[in-house]
């Protein structure tokens, strides 16, 4: 299997993009606040579970398209850039609703089957993941050097090992904290407005690097 040259940098611009609170990491945070730390560790590891099935999907559909078509691979980074930013401008403006989703999870703890079984369905659903997936990850790959789809492949399991042990410190800090976190919203809607900040210079990153490249 072909490492790709730029293995360095894709590590650093995945960290950015698991660091940044999305829909993943709100709802982990989420379950350690309203059940704590041990729902949380159960529900990251469905989640990155989910996450690595979408990204063998999109590896599987897109590493074919892109290795034979520049119009293709243009595409994808334009269109993953713009739906990075709206994606970004919806976290801020809903930051409000999302903080009070997270405190509002009921009252009986789910299961250890059930923790990884939500977890993976909000992974495998993520549009984040979905966008970094298809637009971001795809400039780290050598088109013209073995198989693009397995390096795809490659790339998102180093993403999910990535974000298990992100995620999994985001669920043990919050389950810790979870009584500071649940008595102030706005310390919320912080976190989520933060994540979409992020999110936007993320897009706007994916756009710039399509024009430099095309």
């Amino acid at each position: 299997m072909v490492i790709p040259s730029r293995l360095t940098e894709y590590i650093v611009a995945a960290m950015v993009i698991i660091l940044a609170p999305g829909p993943s990491v709100l709802f982990v945070i989420a379950r350690a606040i309203a059940w704590g730390r041990k729902t949380a560790v159960f529900t990251v590891a469905g989640n990155v579970s989910g996450s690595f099935i979408l990204s063998v999907f999109v590896a599987l559909g897109l590493g074919p398209v892109l290795q034979r078509s520049d119009l293709a691979y243009s595409a994808v980074q334009w269109g993953g850039g713009l739906y990075l930013m709206y994606l970004g401008v919806d976290a801020i403006k809903h930051r409000r609703v999302h903080a009070a989703d997270m405190t509002n999870q009921g009252d009986i703890a789910p299961s250890v089957t059930r923790s990884i079984r939500d977890g993976f369905w909000v992974g495998a659903l993520n549009p984040k993941a979905v966008v970094f997936y298809a637009a971001v990850l795809p400039q780290f790959i050598d088109r013209h050097r073995g198989s693009v789809t397995a390096q795809l492949i490659l790339l998102g399991a180093i993403f999910s090992i990535l974000a298990f042990i992100s995620d999994g410190s985001w669920g043990l800090l919050a389950g810790t904290a979870r009584q500071w976190l649940a008595t102030d919203p706005k310390r919320l809607e912080k976190l989520r407005a933060t994540g979409g900040s992020i999110m936007i210079l993320l897009g706007i990153a994916v756009l710039i690097s399509a024009i430099v490249s095309g």
